[in-house]
């Protein structure tokens, strides 16, 4: 059991190092804006259901690829904060 309880904490800690090793990635809005399949005139509603249509479909939870979800997050994070 107490080997068991270790490997899961170990494993969990090369995931939050993995996690915290990724770099930023930089888009602009030019690219943003054709990842989601918006417009420059989508508002913050049209981005977000882009963006959830999108992501459910490349989640990496359901097979999909995790860089791609990576992008795909990005730039609903570039567009929603130039709305602002």
């Amino acid at each position: 059991m107490a080997k068991l309880l270790l490997l899961g904490l170990l494993l969990y800690g090369g995931w939050i190092l993995l996690r915290r090793s990724a770099p930023a990635l930089t888009i602009d809005e030019k690219e943003a804006r054709a990842i989601l399949g918006v417009d420059n005139l989508a508002d913050a509603e049209a981005i977000r259901a882009a963006h959830r249509r999108l992501v459910s479909a490349v989640h990496p939870d359901r097979g999909g690829s995790a860089e791609l979800a990576r992008r795909i997050n990005a730039a609903r994070d570039v567009l929603l904060k130039r709305r602002h």
